[in-house]
């Protein structure tokens, strides 16, 4: 008896990562996860000025990209007031590389400056409430540029899935 105990205690353990994975879509996250979008958003075709909530069950609450590359959120259009800048690229371009290939550590900071590889960035006020639980100190990025808005850039949080506007801030 107890031998049969034994036995069903092992095939239950074992069985368990098996049925969690079933549960979630086979263990596969729609966001996040360590995806990186082939290439950034495509410009917006109508304006809607404003973020969407979340668009699915389980999905962030802010701007995100679906592991299929769809950007979600990415939609007001180039009108929108919260991304005006009277001096666009007021510290000039960010050099160190865009997209997919591309892929950065943050090193420090927070959202009202932030950096790594000697580049910095800000976050548009905006956007700020979207940051929420980004490790400043590890967390990687890619940055994409923004086809909306003039003088920003997407950074885009692997782990979580989620992006904001930044504005280029200079290197050191």
């Amino acid at each position: 008896m107890k031998i049969l105990i034994g036995w069903c205690a092992v095939c239950l353990t074992l069985a368990l990562p098996v049925l969690a994975q079933e549960r979630h879509g086979g263990g596969k996250p729609e966001v996040g996860g360590g995806y990186v979008p082939k290439r950034g958003p495509a410009p917006a075709k109508a304006g809607k000025a404003e973020h969407p909530a979340a668009d699915k069950p389980g999905h962030p609450e802010a701007p995100h990209v679906h592991t299929n590359g769809q950007w979600v959120g990415h939609d007001t259009g180039k009108d929108d007031p919260h991304y005006h800048l009277d001096h666009p690229w007021e510290h000039g371009h960010f050099t160190g590389g865009i997209g997919k290939g591309h892929v950065w550590r943050l090193a420090g900071g927070g959202p009202g400056r932030f950096w790594f590889g000697g580049f910095y960035f800000g976050v548009a006020p905006y956007d700020v409430g979207f940051c929420n639980g980004w490790l400043w100190d590890s967390d990687q990025i890619v940055i994409y540029d923004d086809p909306d808005h003039v003088g920003w850039y997407l950074a885009y949080n692997m782990r979580l899935g989620t992006y904001v506007h930044v504005d280029f801030l200079g290197n050191s």
